[in-house]
């Protein structure tokens, strides 16, 4: 999921080489976070407009999550 995650923002970004995602362990609900962290310059490609980007990112990563039986929540961060 982390590999993935990275994949999808690398291909947004202008500077691939400073995206670095961040997992967190599960909270009492079950559910893994994932920090995306981006350089400031290519915030706004990973977020789009009215965060649409955003909103994409996170719906890919919940089905991929969904086929593996996990609950996740993506934070850009």
């Amino acid at each position: 999921m982390k590999e993935l995650l990275t994949q999808i923002a690398q291909g947004l970004v202008n500077d691939p080489d400073a995206v670095n995602v961040t997992v967190d362990e599960p909270n009492e609900e079950g559910i893994i976070v994932y920090h995306l962290h981006v350089s400031a310059d290519d915030m706004g490609r990973v977020i789009g407009k009215q965060g649409r980007i955003a909103k994409a990112i996170r719906v890919v990563m919940r089905s991929a999550a969904n086929r593996k039986d996990e609950k996740i929540s993506v934070e850009i961060d």
